[in-house]
């Protein structure tokens, strides 16, 4: 069960700063790359989707600060409300949401309701010789998923298993992500060219 239902509910009972915070960064090709269960809720995915972001595309990190227990702060992605995310989704033309899951397989499940940038997203990952299925349990085809709250109304959602997150840093554990490895270059890359190969005018 999810401790808290709503954004709300969370920061009535959590400290922004100190158990949580908002990490943003504005871009100009009209993409919102976003982690919104960054930092210790799901480890790697803030910094997985900092760095595809890079100075061209908005990111998003909502991030897990606690020492433990940051499962806690997860906000299922249909019912995520935080204000400043949901407002950098509604003025993005499409969204490539990072998030985590476990797993021992060395995996990256795809889903949304953006099948352009799906499939572009899907070739560049197997081209770089990571396996990317479909599971039921991450269709990210709901219109409520945060993935899925852009102008467009769609997005691609991307679950990466836990163990390959892990192969992605020297150290997943929270002082020592900075560390990567040539995996995590490689996941970056792949991603960044899909995104690269999708533009979108933009007044921002």
């Amino acid at each position: 069960m999810e401790r808290y239902s709503n954004y709300w509910q969370l920061k009535e009972n959590e400290k922004e700063g100190e158990d949580y915070r908002v990490h943003v960064r504005r871009g100009i090709s009209g993409i919102l790359v976003m982690a919104p269960h960054g930092g210790g809720i799901e480890p790697g995915t803030t910094e997985i989707a900092d760095a595809i972001a890079g100075d061209e595309h908005s990111f998003y990190s909502f991030e897990g600060l606690k020492r433990r227990d940051n499962l806690r702060l997860h906000i299922t992605s249909r019912r995520f409300d935080e204000p400043v995310g949901v407002r950098m989704a509604k003025d993005s033309e499409t969204i490539l949401a990072i998030h985590g899951c476990r797993g021992k397989e060395r995996v990256v499940y795809i889903g949304g309701r953006d099948k352009i940038l799906r499939e572009k997203v899907k070739d560049a990952l197997e081209n770089a010789d990571f396996s990317v299925q479909e599971h039921p349990r991450f269709p990210g085809k709901s219109p409520l998923n945060i993935c899925n709250r852009s102008r467009s109304r769609q997005g691609v959602q991307i679950e990466i298993t836990m163990h390959l997150r892990c192969l992605m840093f020297n150290d997943i554990s929270r002082l020592m992500r900075k560390s990567t490895t040539d995996l995590f270059e490689r996941f970056v890359m792949a991603l960044s060219s899909a995104l690269a190969k999708t533009k979108y005018p933009t007044d921002a």
